[in-house]
């Protein structure tokens, strides 16, 4: 299973950027898909996450700018960002809880997987 990754890059303050990622490879289901994110110096934290049945969470810091959204058919979540903020700047990361055909060791138990990092930089 991967996840791959796409967008990021450099935008002014009160721009907007998308975020897409992929997974691919030997899925059943995915349970939750989503965005967090590392500042520099920082712990990652969660940006917007997605259930399979649609339930959003947004991080405060980010509630009315940033969008999710899920394509189940494609194994796809995309996060629009608009009216980036420079604190908005860090390496962005998708994660995903997806659960194996049957017979794999993640048919009961889903594993987490995580995509490469693209970085999102917001100037002032």
């Amino acid at each position: 299973v991967q996840l791959q990754a796409s967008g990021g890059g450099l935008v002014q303050s009160g721009g907007s950027l998308r975020l897409s990622c992929v997974a691919s490879g030997n899925i059943l289901s995915i349970n939750h898909m989503g965005w967090y994110r590392q500042a520099p110096g920082k712990r990652p934290k969660l940006v917007a996450r997605i259930t399979s049945d649609g339930t959003i969470d947004y991080a405060d810091s980010v509630k009315g700018r940033f969008t999710i959204s899920r394509d189940n058919a494609k194994n796809t979540v995309s996060l629009q960002m608009n009216n980036l903020k420079p604190g908005d700047t860090a390496v962005y990361y998708c994660g995903a809880e997806i659960r194996g055909p049957k017979g794999s060791g993640s048919y009961y138990y889903p594993d987490d997987y995580w995509g490469q990092g693209t970085q999102v930089t917001v100037s002032s």
